[in-house]
């Protein structure tokens, strides 16, 4: 006689990983999320899969653990597009998804489209799950991947237009494994021999500089990366997802590197002898399509998936272990240097004093419309010392991460990975995983206008974020291509290509129940941010800015 079911032990499962909420679209696993009465987790309905899939991207990298979100199988194609970006992050989400059952295949049943494969350019793992019996094993197997190695979405497909084949009756039993809540689930050395080999290169090099990947966030190492700058005296710069690794204060501090990036990081990448990549892939966003790093130049690399090494660089030194553990070996292995770097790090330290005057006036500007840059220096004047900045892509990307300042340890920087519209879902899991923490969403309208339905999402969970909408009322970023394209003079109907029209996203925000304040003048911006994170519920803060200012581009070598 069946014990249990799929159902419970789907709950189960969820309740036992230590998941606190989970994101999906009606009607999915629907027996098993009433399983969960009662368990201490929050069911999140949102207005869109895709939305579900940018929460628990957040979510799961705000708390360093899975996020979960769920669709029925009529809206599994936006799922799968919701997991592009949790894919680019390598970030640890479980996506689950209904399909067609056995006897209705091939046969017109209602909205049944065969979708699986739309799930294997997207995820690490794309398994079918048929049975109540696969529940436990197959959903274990879900988590530890996620979590595992380098980490990412995984997909599993509960058989069903409803997916409730599998949460039928079964004499299984949960399988949970408190390992895999948390990423990493191990932390692997590296072999004795590259350490020697890693920590010669570095003392050989009179201009090394360090980039700090996301792998330095997930494996939480940023006070060994700062200790062992400061031990041999290198620079460090960061990418998108290392941001926050070093705070912009410190003397070693040099930016973020690559596509959004001061002009100061990628010069001083561009000249260094050494380039020591921790936790990154060195893909085309860090290194500004690989046109920072001029050929001959020594590349060294440290990551935890041994795919990844010498993938886009001939490494010099190629180590393979957890970012935490082998940079513990290499400080404790190496020796403080005796002013060999001396003259380089005063060579980085002036390229970023000279950035940093070139654009005071900016940063400091009482101009009407209001500068973009002023917007992100009374974010990071005001930012509280745990506070999240979550930043949209594009022109809110390019402006966050060059302009604001993180100055506490406990601030942190979580970004969208490309995908225009994930600031606001994005922000909304990050709030979830982080409930006693104040975050603010950094977007752009055109990203705003995505997904701003889910402002009433937030509304009814009382997940008080505040979102911060840089408003200028165009798709800026177009601008340069299209006014190339145009000759450059744009000129006809040019501006229906990138320009929006005269919007008030206060005034829907507080239509909708939240909280709404429009900025028009630089000087209301820190009143209007401390009144927000004051509400208590969701919060837009729309601030007018100029439509003419883009936002500096990537300098690479000539």
């Amino acid at each position: 006689m069946a014990k249990t079911t799929g159902a419970k032990l789907f709950a189960e499962i969820i309740q036992g990983y230590g998941l606190t909420h989970v994101f999906y679209v009606p009607q999915v696993v629907s027996k098993a999320l009433v399983a969960m009465e009662g368990m201490g987790v929050q069911r999140v309905v949102a207005h869109s899969e895709k939305a579900a899939g940018y929460m628990a991207d957040g979510y799961a990298r705000a708390r360093f653990g899975p996020g979960v979100c769920m669709a029925q199988p009529i809206g599994a194609s936006n799922l799968a597009s919701g997991l592009r970006d949790a894919f680019m992050a390598r970030s640890p989400v479980v996506a689950i998804s209904g399909g067609p059952g056995g006897a209705s295949r091939y046969r017109h049943a209602y909205q049944e489209v065969e979708d699986f494969s739309q799930f294997d350019s997207v995820t690490k793992s794309n398994v079918n799950v048929d049975s109540p019996s696969r529940v436990p094993d197959l959903m274990r197997q879900a988590f530890r991947t996620a979590v595992s190695g380098m980490p990412g979405p995984v997909h599993l497909r509960f058989q069903g237009r409803l997916s409730d084949v599998p949460l039928g009756d079964t004499d299984a039993e949960a399988l949970i494994e408190p390992q895999f809540m948390r990423v990493p689930p191990f932390r692997p050395e590296p072999e004795p021999e590259r350490v020697r080999e890693a920590v010669a290169v570095l003392a050989a090099a009179k201009k090394p500089i360090i980039i700090a990947g996301g792998g330095v966030m997930w494996s939480q190492a940023q006070r060994e990366v700062v200790e062992l700058a400061e031990k041999l005296q290198i620079p460090v710069a960061t990418s998108l997802n290392g941001k926050g690794t070093i705070l912009d204060a410190h003397p070693l501090s040099v930016g973020v590197a690559g596509s959004y990036s001061r002009e100061c990081t990628n010069r001083a990448v561009s000249e260094a002898d050494l380039v020591f990549f921790i936790g990154s892939p060195a893909g085309g966003m860090v290194t500004a399509n690989w046109s920072i790093i001029p050929a001959g130049t020594a590349v060294m690399q440290l990551d935890i998936e041994a795919t990844e090494l010498g993938r886009n660089y001939p490494n010099k030194v190629s180590l393979l272990g957890d970012a935490k553990v082998t940079l513990r070996k290499l400080i404790d292995a190496a020796q403080p240097t005796e002013g060999t770097t001396r003259a380089w790090v005063s060579r980085v330290q002036q390229l970023v004093a000279d950035w940093r005057k070139a654009y005071e006036p900016k940063l400091n500007s009482d101009a009407t419309p209001i500068r973009p840059e002023r917007i992100c220096k009374e974010i990071a004047d005001m930012l509280p010392a745990n506070g999240v900045v979550v930043s949209d892509t594009g022109h809110a990307g390019m402006w966050t991460s060059q302009m604001i300042d993180l100055k506490h340890p406990g601030q942190r920087y979580i970004r969208c990975a490309g995908s225009l519209g994930w600031g606001l879902p994005g922000a909304i899991g990050v709030k979830c995983a982080l409930p006693d923490q104040p975050v603010l969403c950094f977007t752009g309208d055109g990203g705003m206008y995505y997904h701003m339905t889910e402002l009433e999402t937030a509304l009814r969970y009382g997940i008080n974020l505040v979102v911060l909408v840089n408003n200028n009322r165009a798709l800026s970023q177009e601008f340069p291509s299209l006014n190339n394209n145009y000759g450059g003079k744009m000129h006809g109907k040019s501006d229906e290509l990138w320009r929006f029209g005269d919007f008030n996203f206060a005034k829907v925000a507080e239509a909708m129940g939240c909280g709404g304040i429009r900025v028009e003048q630089p000087g209301e911006i820190k009143g209007a941010l401390e009144k927000a994170f004051a509400m208590g519920k969701p919060c837009v803060v729309e601030v007018m800015s100029d439509v003419e200012l883009m936002a500096p581009p990537a300098w690479t070598p000539k």
